[in-house]
């Protein structure tokens, strides 16, 4: 499981919770719920970091963001 902060957030025009991840710039996924969204979202992070690997990008360390 990766460590990156998740927003997760209802999306009334989709009809579906959407997550970003903020430290990986464009890395989004969404569910039925916010726990589907969140999985779905381990698996488009280990995505996002293969394709940067693949580019020969930098891969950013998560930072923790205290969101209550």
């Amino acid at each position: 499981m990766y460590k990156y902060t998740l927003f997760v957030q209802w999306s009334k025009e989709d009809n579906c919770y959407i997550v970003s991840v903020p430290d990986l710039p464009g890395c989004v996924a969404d569910g039925a719920t916010p726990e589907e969204a969140a999985k779905n979202a381990q698996i488009v992070i280990g995505e996002w970091i293969e394709t940067a690997k693949e580019m020969g990008r930098e891969i950013p360390e998560p930072t923790y963001t205290n969101v209550i």
